[in-house]
């Protein structure tokens, strides 16, 4: 298999705010065109009946105009909800590197986010230093962000 990674899905209550938040925080850059998806072919590739589909692609920062994207879709009839947890299985976070990990923890509460945990810093056997903290947007998502020590390469 020759294989690409294209992009991330989150499935939001709200998408249009949802992607402000993305775009205004994180720098993340509309890729038309909007969505607006429903049909027979729809119903059968989500199985469910009368499903519609409404949002948008965002391109991720750091990797160019061929890089992947946040693929952020609203549903209609919406699912139910579950509380995201750092620990269930599935999807745990998305990562951002960061400069300054205080700085955009700051940013993305006054953004609407919420905190998670704690910043810490902590040796990576092999790897150098990492500063990293969990945050939410504001519908839940858990983000990581993290700064590597200037004297380590980047790690993931």
């Amino acid at each position: 298999m020759n294989a690409r990674y294209v992009h991330t899905n989150l499935i939001a209550r709200d998408w249009r705010a949802l992607a402000t938040f993305y775009q205004n925080v994180f720098g993340c850059t509309p890729v038309p065109p909007e969505r607006d998806l429903s049909g027979p072919w729809l119903d059968r590739a989500t199985g469910i009946q009368g499903a519609h589909l409404r949002g948008a692609h965002l391109r991720l920062p750091g990797h160019g105009e061929t890089g992947p994207t946040l693929e952020l879709f609203e549903y209609d009839p919406p699912g139910g909800c579950g509380q995201p947890a750092i620990n269930r299985p599935g999807l745990g976070h998305l990562a951002f590197e960061v400069e300054d990990v205080q700085k955009a923890r700051d940013q993305v509460l006054a953004a609407g986010g919420r905190g998670y945990g704690q910043v810490v810093t902590i040796p990576v056997p092999g790897a150098g230093t990492v500063t990293f903290v969990y945050v939410t947007d504001p519908e839940g998502n858990i983000i990581e962000l993290q700064s590597w020590a200037p004297s380590s390469p980047r790690r993931g």
